[in-house]
């Protein structure tokens, strides 16, 4: 059973292959750049939350889980630009490996709205030398998070996962419904599989208890205040660094993993910022709802950008002996758009710049950290 939307401010109980090159979606034709949405629609079964009451969110407390890290600083400005009183939730505040700790939380702040963010994440490296960890923790905080939000009488759960959660080989785009076709990619199928039983967790509570929980599949993010540490970040972060690094230095060869083929999508944080509050305000559905750019680029043209924008004129070397990762990954973003108007807004070469310029002035680059590649 579904529960319905509720306007906050007036209601607040407290109880595969590689592509060819033609394949790869232009930055400038996409639709998800289009500056007017289409009508929405159905999907799936789903009654788009556009035909329903909107969530106001004036007014409202809204308790973010990882409200310190790289999304979740953005989606408290988000947020709170929209009248919600935000409490940014971080590890130093609630252990929410803590069951106690999460009721903690709960009771402290009473919250009308709750958006799980946090998550112990890395790249490559990070996940394979931890699996046990990634798989564990992050099960962990999702179990104790909606539970509590359960025996708390929260009004609306937004649950964020992870593109990571999809099989290795499956059609491209990835669509919601494929989610469950197999297995995900080896080197971090078990943070996706967490992520995935946080759907399901999510999915049975809105069946059996009328739960309000919706759940976002977001692809690969990036932008100022991301997390630009060579062992546990993300690769458009740790090419930035990389390269960075040996310019800084003078090294005029850097070595990166895999072979370069692969693909990726990206998008840039205040976009899924904006993708998530769109989300809590409009979306009523069980449904999980992709979110991303619609633009895929290859890891070795990815390396090229990021160069450009630090300026590094040395040679780019790939270490095929390390492993690429999934082969292909672009979602399908046409639920997002038809169930609550997201679209991309900030084109990929500013959103790079903008990251490089942020890098710059707040982290700096003392001194190169050696590694065989940045994490994908």
């Amino acid at each position: 059973m579904c529960s319905g939307p509720v306007g906050f401010a007036a209601d607040r109980r407290r109880t595969n292959p590689a592509p060819n090159p033609s394949e790869l979606t232009s930055l400038a034709t996409r639709p998800e750049c289009a500056t007017s949405y289409p009508a929405p629609g159905n999907i799936s079964g789903h009654a788009s939350a556009w035909d329903v009451a909107v969530t106001h969110l004036r007014g409202a407390t809204v308790v973010v889980t990882g409200g310190t890290g790289f999304l979740g600083s953005h989606l408290t400005g988000e947020l709170e630009g929209v009248g919600a009183r935000v409490v940014a939730a971080g590890r130093d505040m609630y252990d929410l490996r803590d069951r106690d700790a999460v009721r903690q939380m709960l009771d402290d702040h009473a919250p009308d709205a709750v958006v799980h963010l946090a998550a112990i994440v890395g790249g490559i490296g990070a996940n394979r030398a931890e699996p046990g960890r990634f798989f564990y923790e992050n099960a962990l905080m999702g179990l104790h998070v909606l539970e509590g939000c359960r025996a708390q009488g929260v009004k609306k759960v937004l649950a964020v996962g992870t593109a990571c959660s999809y099989p290795s080989v499956t059609s491209i785009p990835l669509q919601e419904d494929d989610l469950w076709s197999g297995y995900p990619e080896e080197t971090n199928a078990p943070y996706g599989l967490a992520k995935r039983m946080l759907l399901v967790q999510a999915q049975a509570y809105r069946e059996q208890y009328g739960l309000n929980t919706i759940f976002l599949v977001p692809v690969n993010l990036y932008g100022p205040g991301d997390n630009f540490d060579l062992a546990s970040g993300h690769v458009i972060p740790a090419m930035v660094r990389r390269f960075s690094d040996a310019r800084a230095v003078g090294i005029t060869e850097v070595t990166l993993w895999g072979d370069g083929t692969p693909t990726r999508e990206f998008l840039h944080v205040r976009d899924a910022a904006r993708a998530c509050r769109l989300a809590l305000e409009n979306y009523d559905g069980s449904a999980p709802v992709n979110i991303g750019s619609g633009y895929e680029i290859t890891i070795k043209d990815l390396a090229d950008v990021v160069a450009g924008a630090v300026n590094f004129e040395g040679t780019i070397a790939w270490d095929a002996t390390q492993p690429n990762g999934q082969q292909r990954r672009r979602l399908d973003n046409t639920r997002a758009r038809e169930m609550f108007g997201f679209a991309a807004a900030i084109p990929f070469d500013a959103g790079i710049a903008e990251t490089v310029d942020w890098y710059k002035a707040n982290v700096g680059s003392d001194q190169l950290i050696p590694m065989a590649g940045p994490r994908r």
